[in-house]
């Protein structure tokens, strides 16, 4: 998942976007060299509750955070707000992973579920992805809160389309981007 992710983002003219990550970090150190970077994550600010305004950023960025949130449908209509013309939304979510209740444990999609739930709130150009494999939704069914973490020498990254792990949809605004901004297609 990182490593396709990663693609699709850094297929984007990374240096001109401005970035917001929805309850989340991991992009601030992704070393994409965005033009600028802000991540706001719950209970401060709830995507369902409304848009921090219109057309407010180029890339939003929610990794695994979508299964925890009270009215997806919602906050992906409010991602949408919040993009400018021509801006992208990237979405991960776990399939096959056991229940996290963050505080709660909601949803999971399909590729086709993901990219129904951005197309219905207007996105074009979606692109999805998943991977996973039986080994390492084994390797993750253990008691307890704590995420097996990969090895090499025990863990297969063989993608297996039966058992996924993770999943990811990668969708665009209409619309021409802004000078400087997000103007080419992730695919």
């Amino acid at each position: 998942m990182n490593r396709a992710t990663r693609e699709l983002v850094g297929a984007l003219p990374c240096a001109g976007l401005d970035v917001l990550e929805i309850s989340g970090t991991d992009w601030r150190e992704s070393r994409l060299n965005f033009s600028s970077y802000q991540s706001l994550s719950y209970p401060d600010y709830d995507i369902c509750e409304r848009p921090l305004g219109a057309g407010v950023c180029d890339l939003m960025i929610a990794e695994q955070v979508f299964e925890h949130i009270r009215s997806p449908h919602r906050a992906i209509e409010n991602a949408f707000t919040m993009l400018r013309e021509g801006g992208a939304v990237l979405l991960t979510t776990p399939f096959l992973v056991k229940v996290h209740p963050f505080p709660e444990d909601l949803y999971r999609w399909t590729e086709d579920g993901l990219r129904l739930l951005l197309e219905e709130a207007g996105f074009t150009k979606v692109v999805t992805g998943s991977w996973g494999n039986r080994k390492c939704v084994i390797a993750d069914m253990t008691p307890g809160m704590k995420w097996t973490l990969y090895h090499p020498m025990l863990h297969s990254l063989k993608h297996e389309p039966q058992f996924l792990v993770a999943v990811w949809a990668f969708g665009r605004k209409p619309g021409a981007a802004p000078q400087g901004t997000a103007g080419s297609s992730a695919q």
